[in-house]
């Protein structure tokens, strides 16, 4: 999947995605009318279906990808820029600041 704008989807990988997009290949959204947020599932209150565990599974993932990426873009401010490298060196850069980012630490 791509679009003009330069949004590549590479065959086999995929990006989550919130309730507002479309099940389209390469994005994964949640189901809908299925219970979704994290707080939802405290307490006693476990997934009753498959829908819900998948829920419950994309969310929890979702909120550790955007605290990862806040924390990278807070630190290298080079990742909270419109990417103008090949999605080869994009992914070399992202991982070369999480090993600077754990180096620091």
């Amino acid at each position: 999947m791509s679009r003009p704008d330069g949004i590549n989807i590479p065959d086999g990988k995929f990006y989550l995605g919130d309730a507002g997009y479309a099940c389209r290949p390469g994005i994964l959204p949640p189901f809908r009318k299925t219970r979704y947020h994290l707080n939802e599932f405290s307490g006693r209150n476990y997934p009753r279906t498959a829908q819900e565990l998948f829920n419950l599974r994309h969310s929890s993932l979702r909120v550790t990808v955007e605290r990862a990426f806040g924390a990278l873009k807070n630190r290298f401010k080079i990742l909270d820029q419109k990417p103008f490298h090949p999605y080869s060196t994009q992914v070399k850069l992202v991982l070369a600041c999480c090993i600077l980012h754990n180096w620091i630490l």
